[in-house]
């Protein structure tokens, strides 16, 4: 790209110089010259400067007709921008702007504003998409109300929605009919939506707590009608807990979900009509597996949530992204926790922030939930903001407590209802409501990196006396080399020699504390004085994972400890972690040295231990199964060993089969189960517990298990686990299920997804050539982002071992990949080129070949500035 695009800054806000009260759209559809019409009832904003001109974003629209208060515009009235805007010149304080566009939906495959899939018609407006379906102030913070008339082919679109509640239909000339849609809650433009098409519906109703019947209805093509069930029932649910929790009823009529397969994100909020990846739609037992239907309720539920935190009160601007992502995915984790184990979705949540965010933290795109600058927004739909923020929020409703954090988000629905506002204006309905000085939570929005926390601990027999210290640091991140203190809530209680939970009692307190307690981090150092403890204790600390931080230097033996007696599971969970990973990356530096991995019994012994007692909760038991990832691992070097890291991880798995064979084997054959699927949380963890054990026996070389599991399997939990660990050898059962998998499914998209991805990370020696044939495979659409991701984002992002391959192949096709896509779906390929922006972390070999392939990715022609704004920051 010969010229940088434009930065926008954070510190550069100003108010919009017009609102839009109204918009009246009339959409006549084609997918080859759709006509829009849009009426908008403009006047300016006394917020704003007075002589600011009036400025409509555009792109890729051509413009048919302008009119200001009904006189057609002259051609010196008005503008065209070189980057698609409209400019009117000497405009009133107040009028009617109505222009006509015509645009092409067929060719649209950015998959931003109107484009077609399958032959239906659906919209994406988020961030910035509604431009190109008119021009409009395309900002967050102008709120309008709208009126919406679709007009289309009676046998093309039987069917055509858009926002808010019906308002009419008829016939119109030809075979062709109209139906209108009228919003009546104000909407900034990224919350519009439009689907039409031949779908059909699941149809059914809720009654919220005030006895109004909305009915609910899920859109998706005929034949994929009976794998909604469980996106309905995650629906009713959703609402029913948005209720009982916070309150929050229902406001329209109509709840419509519309399910398409050519989608960019996983779901879209917009308001009484979310568009759906068809991922987190369409299940059933024989396709889908017990993740994916927990993705579905989950994705159902942060959508529905978004009704309230980001539709009715929505961001000002870009850069407050994650005052609605953050607080929803919130929401939607205390959500699924309420569903079932409240410790295994907390694990699962910390494992996938550990996995996913803190290495975008230490990297060259590390950036505060609120940004500072961006030249493509899209770019900012990052672990950072969703995850990250979404701790951030929990940090709140750590400290403050659940009622307090309840008063707070009623004073903040109720005072900033149908406004576009700052998380300046949660934290501050935060704090009004608690009574607690809340100021300096807000460093938690504007520094990047994860602090690191460290503890020394001591203690006086004579006095009785524990003196626990506790400190804090934050590693510099590009552009902020200087980092404060942060606010860090340690939630935290002292265990005795025997495993039993100690009172605890700082000094200066009149009575002891049981069970756990919090105390608050918020200086670089400070020291907590417990009075009256009986003897040495063991320290337990962060306790549910009450911050977003890594917690270094704790010794082995308090390690193996807390694993066994901790009362707090999450904690229990990460102390055995933290073992395995502390000895695994010893093993790892044998290996640099030449010599071969040992092997701790510990780690045998603790797996052996965990099957024992594993009937009482085995979704929490499968989780302690698991060995932390290779990515995980890395993310612990300072120069990751991809190598020497697989072959550690994967001689412990080997061992460990081996040792704990006749224990695994009668676990596994334990949990055989024939009677009907079921997706309740303690069937889901019987499943997870045995593909556990499984996954320990193969790696200790039983294939035939798995090849007897996967002939065998009556549902895609089971037939997939076996599948994937097939992938990873040599057996000849290996390409019999590969083939017969394709065979059965190639029909079905989603489930042909998982074949592609499962091979794209396998860890054969000859994965690399298997994934550029599958690059070539005439299944693999580049065009589609579900297979685009299954195939070029597995192999990358989740496949170290041979996406790192020495001489450099493995980023070669990262980068071939990005440039062949960017030109068709820039925001997907600059999605995609992450794992190159890790260079750093590589060796010096490994480095400099990542950067010669993105300064290849910088140097092709055209090329988006979201794809620009990723390798030009990796390289910075």
């Amino acid at each position: 790209m010969a010229d940088s695009p434009k930065t926008t800054r954070r510190q550069d806000y100003t108010p919009p110089a017009f609102l839009v009260d109204t918009v009246e759209l009339a959409f006549e559809l084609d997918p080859k010259a759709t006509l829009v019409r849009s009426r908008l009832a403009l006047r300016r904003n006394p917020a704003a400067p007075q002589d600011a001109k009036l400025r409509l974003d555009g792109e890729a629209l051509e413009l048919l007709e302008a009119k200001l208060d009904g006189a057609a515009l002259p051609a010196g009235r008005y503008s065209l921008g070189e980057d698609g805007s409209l400019t009117i010149l000497d405009p009133p304080q107040s009028g009617t702007l109505e222009t006509t566009v015509r645009i092409v939906p067929e060719k649209n495959t950015l998959l931003s504003g109107l484009y077609t899939s399958g032959g239906n018609f659906y919209t994406q407006c988020e961030a910035e998409g509604f431009r190109r379906i008119t021009f409009f102030p395309d900002r967050p913070d102008v709120m309008s109300r709208y009126t919406v008339t679709i007009t289309a082919d009676r046998t093309l679109c039987p069917v055509m929605l858009s926002n808010g509640n019906s308002d009419g239909s008829g016939h119109a000339e030809g075979n062709r009919h109209w139906v209108r849609w009228v919003d009546p809650h104000p909407k900034p433009s990224y919350l519009f939506a439009l689907v039409a098409g031949d779908l059909i519906n699941v149809h059914d109703q809720f009654t919220t707590k005030s006895g109004r019947l909305v009915s609910l209805n899920i859109w998706v093509r005929r034949g994929d009608e009976d794998r909604c069930g469980h996106a309905m029932d995650s629906l009713k649910r959703s609402m029913k807990w948005d209720e009982d929790v916070f309150g929050l009823e229902y406001d329209l009529d109509i709840f419509n979900i519309a399910a398409v397969s050519d989608f960019n994100m996983g779901a879209m909020e917009n308001k009484g009509l979310n568009v759906f990846n068809t991922k987190y739609v369409l299940a059933q037992p024989e396709t889908a597996t017990d993740g994916d239907y927990q993705g579905i309720e989950t994705v159902i539920a942060h959508e529905y949530f978004h009704n309230w935190t980001g539709n009715r009160v929505t961001c000002r601007d870009w850069f407050q992204l994650s005052l609605k992502e953050g607080l929803t995915v919130f929401r939607d984790q205390e959500f699924s926790a309420d569903q079932g184990s409240r410790a295994v979705k907390r694990i699962r949540d910390v494992r996938g922030l550990r996995a996913a965010q803190f290495p975008e933290d230490a990297g060259p795109m590390a950036h505060p939930v609120r940004p500072d600058s961006y030249i493509d927004i899209d770019n900012f739909y990052t672990p950072t903001v969703y995850q990250k923020g979404a701790e951030v929020v929990r940090l709140l409703h750590t400290r403050l407590g659940a009622e307090a954090f309840r008063r707070g988000m009623d004073l903040y629905i109720s005072r900033n209802d149908n406004q576009a506002v700052t998380i300046e204006d949660f934290v501050g309905a935060m704090q009004e409501a608690s009574g607690v000085d809340l100021s300096h939570h807000l460093h938690w929005y504007d520094q990047a990196g994860t602090p690191e926390v460290t503890a020394e601990d001591s203690y006086d027999p004579a006095t009785r006396r524990y003196t626990l210290t506790l400190r804090q640091h934050t590693p510099p991140t590009p552009g902020q080399a200087e980092k404060g203190p942060l606010p860090i809530p340690v939630a935290m209680g002292l265990l005795g020699a025997d495993g039993a939970e100690l009172p605890t009692r700082l000094a200066g307190e009149n009575s002891a504390q049981k069970g756990t307690r919090l105390l608050l981090l918020d200086q670089a150092e400070q020291r907590f004085t417990f009075e009256d403890v009986p003897a040495p204790p063991v320290p337990s600390l962060l306790r549910g994972f009450s911050a977003p931080v890594r917690l270094k230097g704790v010794p082995q033996a308090r390690l193996r400890f807390l694993a066994v007696h901790d009362t707090d599971p999450f904690v229990r969970w990460d102390s055995g972690q933290q073992y395995a990973a502390a000895f695994m990356l010893e093993q790892v530096a044998r290996v640099q040295r030449g010599e071969a991995p040992g092997f701790d019994p510990a780690l045998a012994e603790a797996v052996a231990n965990t099957l024992d007692g594993a009937g009482a909760d085995p979704a929490f038991a499968a989780e302690a199964l698991v060995l932390p990832g290779e990515g995980f691992l890395a993310d612990q070097m300072q120069v990751a060993d991809p190598v020497a890291i697989h072959q550690v991880r994967q001689a412990m798995r080997r061992e460990i089969g081996t040792a704990c064979a006749a224990k695994l084997r009668a676990t596994y054959e334990a949990l055989t189960d024939t009677g009907p699927y079921r997706i309740d949380g303690h069937s889901i963890g019987r499943r997870a517990l045995r593909n556990a054990c499984l996954a320990y026996l193969t790696a200790a070389g039983d294939t035939a298990l798995a090849a007897a599991q996967y002939d065998a399997a009556t549902n895609m939990t089971d037939q997939l686990a076996a599948l994937s660990l097939l992938a990873d050898t040599d057996s000849p059962a290996r390409e019999k299920a590969l083939a017969a998998f394709h065979a059965k499914w190639r029909g079905d998209d989603l489930v042909l997804d998982k074949w592609f991805s499962i091979q794209a990370m396998s860890s054969r020696p000859d994965t690399l050539a298997a994934v550029q044939a599958l690059y070539a495979h005439p299944d693999f659409d580049l065009k589609n982002p579900n297979r685009a991701r299954a195939l070029i984002g597995a192999f990358a992002a989740g496949n170290p071992l041979h996406f790192h391959d020495a001489g450099g192949a493995g980023y070669r096709f990262l980068a071939d990949a990005v440039i062949a896509l960017d030109p068709i779906n820039g925001q997907v390929a600059a999605r995609l080129i992450g794992p190159l922006g890790l260079w750093r972390r590589q060796s010096e070999a490994r480095g400099a070949l990542m950067r010669k392939e993105l300064e290849r990715v910088l140097a092709a022609p055209n090329l988006s500035k979201g794809t620009f704004e990723k390798a030009s920051k990796a390289l910075a």
